[in-house]
């Protein structure tokens, strides 16, 4: 538990992630006492950014993830799937769901009912995994399902009823060297011994890594994009009825 605690915390994946999701939060106009929902919260590390945006639930798959997310005394934490979610209709201001949705074996039903307890004008913040053509033995271990380009994301979203604001990639600079490592990794299997693990690593490492993403979340925080990178970032808005 500590040690998953430890990379939510201090990996520069996830701290990017949540520095760079800050800086399209913060140019919502989100109403004083928002209602917000981060599905599929893991073990809670996001809701505690959350907080300083309004009254704050998550929803959990994983039993062990949702006991440490609840132990943050953030917020109520669910267990249960995105295709069933256990909240009225027209519940929320803003929804995140950060690397969730291409877990779900369909898309198109898990953002119907996400914006199905999505109030109407409300916002729905999603991270997903890009480039179909780098799928490997990451996603497999991973039990992705799809990667995601504009096209293959806005076209379920839309389906769903959500109206599309935004899109834009991150995570630019390992794009290269990673697509080289992800290609490589299609000639072997999962019984070769691969681990989908994402490990801490040195300090040093961390912060190399590290600064990148914070020039990312500078430049997307002015209202700007990034033509390629290993995540796609997508706002959408519930038009209403």
């Amino acid at each position: 538990m500590k040690a998953l605690l430890d990379v939510d915390e201090r990996h520069w994946w996830y701290r990017g992630r949540r520095r760079i999701v800050r800086a399209e939060l913060d140019g919502l106009p989100l109403p004083t006492e928002a209602r917000i929902l981060d599905a599929g919260c893991g073990s809670g590390r996001m809701l505690q950014e959350l907080m300083g945006y309004g009254q704050v639930s998550g929803i959990e798959l994983d039993e062990d993830a949702a006991a440490m997310a609840a132990q943050r005394d953030c917020g109520e934490v669910e267990v249960g799937r995105l295709e069933e979610l256990p909240w009225a209709d027209d519940t929320f201001d803003l929804i995140t769901s950060l690397d969730v949705v291409e877990h779900t074996p369909d898309d198109r039903r898990a953002l119907a009912e996400l914006r199905r307890v999505s109030k109407p004008g409300g916002w729905l913040l999603l991270t997903v995994p890009a480039y179909q053509t780098l799928w490997s033995l990451h996603d497999v271990a991973n039990h992705h399902f799809r990667r995601y380009n504009r096209a293959t994301l806005a076209g379920p979203a839309r389906d769903a009823g959500w109206q599309v604001e935004r899109m834009t990639f991150f995570n630019s600079l390992p794009l290269a060297p990673a697509a080289v490592i992800r290609l490589a990794q299609r000639r072997k299997r999962l019984d070769d011994g691969y681990t989908p693990n994402v490990e801490l690593g040195p300090p040093w490492l961390n912060s190399v890594f590290d600064m990148p993403m914070r020039v990312e979340a500078r430049w997307l925080r002015r209202g700007r994009s990034l033509p390629a990178g290993l995540s796609l970032l997508a706002r959408l808005r519930n038009p209403g009825s």
